[in-house]
């Protein structure tokens, strides 16, 4: 039998002499039954380094308790600036770069990663890491079919993955005042939820140009179709709005407030529904995700809800007053609450200022989204924004995508995930994944 002490110091004297560069002991070593030891600090990897997944990085660098040791973008030109990045913040050389995700998550001193890759790679990723047992703060959208979101969530499961989505509303004190107005009745009965956000774009050029030499464009392709390399196709103002890649703002930014709506909602929007809409698509260019929609849910609690792009409708401005182009309103039979990033409003306003008692329900309270996820490392607790509730909210927006694609009315069981007696529809649950990827 192996001696742990041995077995860690040989470890420990191999990490000292492996390489003229820092090397951060991984807190798993030192923790005791699977649990990290609290006195260091939780140890990750950034997969996908463009602007969103900078933003999240930077968030979890500013941490006292974490440590960024690796990154990865197939990108050669923004992996060496984010390297430079990590290693300025650090004031040293240690960072490494990795131009193969699965490189940076066969080290085993990553104890989690963030992942903000393009959305078609989100859920290849995210599994990978699950099974490479390391915890995961995955930025929205989730993935672009059900069966991937499922896929995904099975791995979580299997693996005891720590899993936070990148749905930060949650961590916002307004968003969390308004969603424990509804839950406790303070608006009186849950009757319609108005949901919004930005819409798609169009464009994108057709032209077949030379793949940029900095660009490692067939992984980047990874999963999706092969299609040849057009101008600016892979740009963060373009692949959001091609649907090999992703499914719009429907989805990439919708999951926002949709979020908001499931959390608020509670149990009177975790039942069987039936939804219908219809939406607006570019008729040129490469993007071809919906420009906008307005799609219906009717679920069998009886709430309502309003799903759209902007514009909204103009009453909705008249109705809450402050609006912007994102927002999540709860309607209710004594009131209504409305609350985006911009801050939260309420009718009567008295609501504002209520005080919740010994025998209301609070909701999960989280200050820091990244935060929260190292201190669950720790715990190997559920984050604000667990596996399941980031699946609903994910499912949600695709569900909305299908009807307005389908543009009939559909019947959805919550507890099968599948359309009721619609093989059609079954079918666009799952999309086919380029040889040799697959979940």
């Amino acid at each position: 039998m192996t001696n742990p002490a041995i077995k860690r110091r040989t470890f420990l004297k191999a990490a000292a002499g492996a390489a003229a560069v820092p090397y951060v002991v991984p807190s798993a070593v030192l923790g005791q039954g699977g649990a990290v030891a609290p006195s260091n600090k939780i140890v990750l990897g950034a997969i996908g380094v463009g602007p969103q997944g900078t933003y999240v990085m930077s968030n979890f660098m500013g941490l006292a308790d974490a440590r960024v040791v690796a990154v990865c973008d197939v990108k050669s030109n923004v992996l060496a600036e984010k390297k430079a990045l990590v290693d300025a913040r650090y004031g040293d050389t240690g960072c490494k770069a990795y131009s193969d995700f699965r490189e940076l998550l066969a080290r085993e001193d990553i104890d989690a990663v963030s992942i903000a890759t393009c959305d078609h790679w989100h859920v290849p990723c995210a599994i990978a890491a699950a099974k490479a047992k390391k915890d995961v703060y995955l930025e929205k959208p989730m993935g672009l079919s059900m069966g991937q979101d499922q896929a995904l969530r099975a791995a979580c499961k299997r693996y005891g993955t720590v899993f936070q989505f990148g749905t930060q509303q949650r961590s916002d004190r307004q968003f969390l005042q308004a969603c424990e107005l509804v839950r406790n009745g303070k608006i009186g009965e849950l009757k319609t939820i108005n949901v919004w956000s930005p819409g798609s774009s169009a464009g994108g050029s057709p032209e077949v140009v030379p793949v940029p030499e900095w660009l490692n464009y067939d992984f980047w392709l990874g999963p999706a179709p092969f299609t040849p390399y057009t101008k600016d196709r892979c740009s963060n103002s373009l692949w959001w709005f091609i649907s090999d890649y992703a499914l719009g703002f429907i989805a990439g930014w919708g999951i926002h407030p949709m979020d908001i709506a499931l959390w608020g909602g509670g149990e009177k929007t975790a039942c069987n529904l039936e939804i219908e809409g219809t939406g607006v698509f570019p008729t040129e260019g490469v993007a071809n995700t919906a420009l906008n929609w307005n799609v219906k849910v009717q679920f069998e609690s009886g709430v309502r809800m309003n799903f759209t792009g902007c514009p909204y409708p103009e009453e909705w401005k008249k109705r809450y007053g402050r609006t912007t182009d994102h927002g999540t309103a709860f309607e209710g039979t004594e009131g209504w609450v409305h609350v985006d990033r911009g801050g939260i409003n309420a009718y009567p306003q008295s609501l504002l200022t209520t005080e919740f008692g010994p025998s209301d329900k609070r909701l999960y309270k989280s200050t820091h989204h990244q935060q929260n996820l190292i201190d669950c490392i720790r715990t190997r607790g559920k984050t604000v924004c667990p596996i399941e509730d980031s699946v609903a909210g994910d499912a949600m927006c695709q569900l909305s995508e299908i009807a307005i694609r389908l543009e009939k009315k559909l019947k959805w069981d919550w507890k099968r995930e599948r359309f009721i007696d619609d093989p059609a529809a079954d079918r666009m649950l799952s999309r086919p994944m380029r040889s040799p990827w697959t979940l």
